[in-house]
């Protein structure tokens, strides 16, 4: 799974044309955080299809980076991401971006990334 970190111009209707470039290819949106603090502000989006999603914003004309993501699966209660936080702080593991995938029976799934996804999946196995 990948994260795209769109680059937006700062006006309205950006949002809308790459919601629109993705829903054209079928893309769903499972995640999705927006910055605009920057210069040149951007949204992060987790999609259910890495693959069409690339082609999507490719042909769409944005400038985009692509990093992958590791699912994690905690208890929905409270203290479960600190004590995921702390091991990957431990292991020196920068959190880059997180988001909710979903919450269902009793547990939350997350998609996190990170500066060293072989570091992170071995702590969090």
């Amino acid at each position: 799974m990948h994260e795209f970190k769109v680059y937006l111009s700062n006006r309205p209707g950006e949002l809308a044309r790459v919601t629109e470039a993705l829903a054209a290819r079928a893309v769903n949106i499972m995640a999705i955080a927006s910055e605009s603090g920057s210069d040149t502000p951007f949204l992060r989006i987790v999609t259910n299809d890495t693959s069409t999603a690339q082609k999507a914003l490719k042909t769409a004309g944005f400038d985009f980076e692509q990093n992958g993501v590791i699912l994690v699966e905690l208890l929905d209660r409270p203290g479960e991401l600190a004590k995921i936080a702390k091991r990957l702080a431990r292991a020196q593991v920068n959190v880059e971006s997180l988001y909710i995938i979903g919450k269902k029976g009793g547990k939350t799934e997350l998609a996190v990334a990170v500066d060293d996804e072989k570091k992170a999946k071995k702590v969090l196995k």
